[in-house]
């Protein structure tokens, strides 16, 4: 069980993330959901302990992760994987090597960097990318993967690490709709067959809908809504996003059929983007 309880984050006079709590059990696949500026991002690197809180606590299991320092610190952050938008890779590095860096916070840092890795990491970071779709780029660079393709890379990356958790901060901003549908399916599938709680920040409603089993909403850094996918109301994306964001009852509805549509379909219409 992840615990947040009353945690707030602050940058000099502004207030990130406003007295926020929750409970998250294991096993849940949760989409983050607000405008840009909403706390989504602080939130989920305050899990990660990317940033500190300035007030509150956040637990896993009975850890106090927020109070966690040196080695636990690392210990936790590797139990609780992050994905970014923009992959994080090393370019000018090939796809395993890349994913093997997942592993830095294991094995000796500078042995890691001269690509002493041990075979059995080598070949475990090879199932995973076979798994993904991805194995065939191995050996390949990077920089000479698509985007979408790269954040796969991103995804394998993180479990490498296998972790308890995975925090994905707008895995899809960067991708175009038939990339980020694989990458989307690609986290749901992780999350059906591995049993592992996932926290997604989202952009869009349908996104968020169609993948979720549960949807956070955030505004000016506060909890305005939390709840099921199907609980997203036109009258709740507007306390989320703001009246001047111009959802509809119709465009809403659409928005919902898409919780039928089998995974794998690519959608005719546009998501709802905010």
């Amino acid at each position: 069980m992840l615990k947040i309880s009353n945690v707030t984050r602050r940058f000099g006079d502004k207030v990130a993330v406003d007295d926020v709590t929750l409970e998250i059990p294991q096993g849940q696949m949760v989409g983050v959901i607000g405008r840009s500026g909403a706390g989504k991002s602080t939130l989920l690197r305050m899990i990660n302990r990317l940033t500190d809180v300035s007030a509150g606590v956040i637990e896993f299991d009975g850890v106090k992760v927020s109070e966690l320092r040196g080695r636990t610190l690392r210990n936790w952050q590797r139990d609780c994987a992050m994905i970014f938008q923009q992959f994080n890779l090393v370019p000018r590095l090939d796809v395993i090597t890349n994913v093997m860096l997942g592993m830095l916070n294991q094995h000796n840092t500078l042995a890691s960097m001269l690509n002493l890795f041990p075979r059995e990491d080598i070949l475990r970071a090879i199932d995973i990318l076979e798994r993904l779709g991805i194995s065939e780029h191995g050996p390949k660079r990077a920089e000479a993967l698509s985007g979408g393709q790269q954040q796969r890379v991103g995804i394998a990356r993180a479990l490498m690490q296998n972790p308890r958790i995975i925090l994905a901060d707008e895995p899809i901003a960067s991708l175009d709709p038939m990339n980020a549908q694989v990458v989307m399916d690609t986290l749901r599938r992780i999350h059906d067959e591995d049993g592992r709680l996932v926290i997604c920040n989202l952009h869009t409603l349908d996104t968020a809908r169609r993948y979720c089993d549960r949807v956070i909403g955030m505004r000016a850094g506060q909890i305005v809504f939390d709840g099921r996918a199907e609980e997203l109301t036109t009258a709740v994306a507007r306390e989320i996003y703001g009246a001047d964001a111009g959802f509809s009852e119709e465009a809403t509805s659409t928005s919902i059929e898409t919780l039928s549509r089998p995974r794998g379909v690519i959608a005719a219409e546009p998501e709802l983007v905010v």
